[in-house]
Parts: structure tokens; C-alpha cells; sequence
């Protein structure tokens, strides 16, 4: 059965892929985010394409695009904006910074200090800034895109938990196959040109209008039974007491559980949620928003691998 969250996977797949290769997944999830209106924290080495990713989505969406680099020195008032004066009209105005886009990429946003990741706090609960006792709007379909490299910790400001808990989803980027490598060096291997790679998509805004309104639509029609919310609520639990998590998922872990859930559903075509659309996003969902035991950490475990166990060991409901 064809839906219109299907259509919009469809249509951005068949978009993102003339550019990004070997991305379905990463693709699978940006679409749940953008349905669900989350944001979304990519994490993974340099060069695997994080970048092209976010400006091809955006070039697909027809949005604008902001880059920020994530520095030691970046300032609130360098993502933010900042009141300069106008000689012609003799008074300060506002001049907003690049979160005033559709889709920003925060490059590195664990090298950028505390107090300029915690400007970012309003801007994605929100959207909206706070300026000098002026609040201003950001875009209704403002998305952020975050990276960071999970080896390198010099010189980088670790996340804080409600940082991490702002963010829907984390996409795990790892090497593509080395099928799609080889088609990526086929592709662009022949441009010497310092040129960045150039997007192929034909047009601009491709994703017709009201598509993505009628895909929020559709997600939030769809039947969610009342085991199924019981169920969510004991993987939460589950994570709050399980022996090698310090911290479990809040309350905001939940909602975006479910609500990720629903645009999975909705992705299969069926017209209700089931234990199998949860198990989906969960590993997206819920590992960034576990703090693990020192213990834990010392023994190597990961958060993806606690939630699988938590998963496993949660009973489904029938």
C-alpha cells in the first residue's frame, strides 16, 4: 500500500542516492526525524560524507542550508545572531546568525565550548532564540544536523545529558561496503578539481508542497494500542534500572520513542504500531540517551549493545 510517508521516502531516497551512496539507512532515518520533526546527532570518522548528506537534504527540501563549525572559540552570538547599529535608521537591529536556516549542520558540535552548546538548547526544544530580551522564531521545519567523532577526544567538550536528550535520533555512520566505495570512486574519482562535490539532483525543492505536512498527518492517524504504549513504557523502565546504565531515558526519550515508532509504522504501510516499529528505532533512539556505568565503560560495553539487551529481554506484548 502506497502512503504519503512512503511517497517521501521514495522521493528523498531516489534524491539523496544520485548524490550520497550507500546511505539507506542513514536516508531511513533522516526521513523518520523529519516526519517526526526531530533532530537528528551523526556520529562517525571523517570523510564518510556527514556533510554532503545535510546539504543534499536540504537542497532536496528546498530549505536553506547553514553550515557552523564547531570551534573552542565559537561564541553564542556567532550561531545565534547579534543587534549592530544602523547608521540609516539610527537605531540596533537584529542580524541572525545561521541557525535562522531550515537545515543546519553543526560540524563538530563536541568541539564547540559548553556555553555555545547550550545556546543550541532553546533553538531545538523550541525553535526559537532568545536575544536580548527579544525572543525571535526560526523556521517551522527547523532541523539540526549534528556530527562528531566518537575517537577523538582532544580538544572536544563531551555532550551534557539534556544535550543529548534534545536530539531524536543518533545515526551511527561506518564505512560504506566496499560495493558502494567502489561506485563512489567511480563517481566522483575523476574530478581533480578542489571543487566541492556538486549535487546532481535535478531541480530545486523537489519534495512537492505539503508532502511532508501530509505525511505528519498520516503518522499522527495511525492506531497505537494500549499494550503497545505499556511496552514502551517498559523498555523506559527497563533502561532506568537495568545495572550498567547510570541513566535512562526521560520522559522526552519516550515521546520520541513512540513518535518514531509511529513514522516507522507508517514507512511498512500499515495502519497501526507494532513491537517490531519500536524495535526499529530503538537502537537510534535510545543509545545516545544511555549514561553507562563507569564499570560498564571500563568493561567496553556500548549503549547500542544495551539496548539490544534490553530489547531482548523485555517481554513483547502479543
Amino acid at each position: 500500500m502506497t502512503t504519503s510517508i512512503r511517497a517521501l521516502e521514495s522521493r528523498l531516497t531516489a534524491e539523496l542516492g544520485q548524490v550520497v551512496i550507500g546511505a539507506e539507512s542513514s536516508i531511513r532515518a533522516l526521513v523518520i526525524a523529519l516526519v517526526a520533526r526531530g533532530h537528528v546527532l551523526v556520529q562517525g570518522v571523517p570523510g564518510l560524507g556527514k556533510t554532503l548528506l545535510a546539504k543534499t537534504l536540504a537542497h532536496s527540501l528546498g530549505g536553506e542550508f547553514k553550515r557552523i563549525q564547531g570551534t573552542p572559540d565559537l561564541m553564542p552570538s556567532d550561531i545565534i545572531g547579534v543587534h549592530v547599529f544602523d547608521e540609516t535608521k539610527r537605531d540596533f537591529v537584529f542580524r541572525p546568525g545561521p541557525l535562522f536556516a531550515d537545515v543546519v549542520l553543526v560540524d563538530e558540535i563536541n568541539r564547540a565550548g559548553p556555553k555555545t552548546q547550550s545556546a543550541l538548547l532553546e533553538a531545538m526544544e523550541e525553535r526559537q532564540v532568545s536575544v536580548d530580551r527579544q525572543v525571535f522564531g526560526l523556521s517551522p521545519d527547523f532541523l539540526v544536523l549534528a556530527t562528531q567523532n566518537p575517537r577523538e577526544f582532544e580538544g572536544t567538550y563531551p555532550l551534557p545529558e539534556s544535550q543529548l536528550d534534545r536530539f531524536m535520533l543518533r545515526i551511527d555512520m561506518d564505512y560504506p561496503p566496499r560495493v558502494s566505495e567502489a561506485q563512489i570512486l567511480e563517481r566522483y574519482g575523476g574530478r581533480l578539481s578542489s571543487a566541492q562535490l556538486v549535487i546532481e539532483s535535478t531541480g530545486t525543492g523537489t519534495i512537492a508542497t505539503g508532502m511532508l505536512e501530509e505525511a505528519r498527518a498520516e503518522a499522527e492517524k495511525l492506531h497505537v494500542a494500549e499494550a503497545l504504549t505499556g511496552y514502551v513504557l517498559d523498555l523506559v523502565r527497563a533502561s532506568r534500572e537495568n545495572a550498567r546504565v547510570s541513566l535512562g531515558l526521560s520522559t522526552r526519550g519516550a515521546l520520541a520513542l513512540m513518535k518514531a515508532a509511529r513514522v516507522a509504522a507508517g514507512l511498512r504501510g500499515a495502519e497501526f504500531v507494532s513491537p517490531d516499529d519500536v524495535k526499529e528505532v530503538a537502537p537510534w533512539v535510545m543509545s545516545h540517551r544511555l549514561v553507562l556505568t563507569p564499570e560498564a565503560a571500563l568493561d567496553g560495553t556500548r549503549d547500542v549493545d544495551v539496548v539490544r539487551s534490553l530489547l531482548a529481554d523485555t517481554p513483547v506484548p502479543r
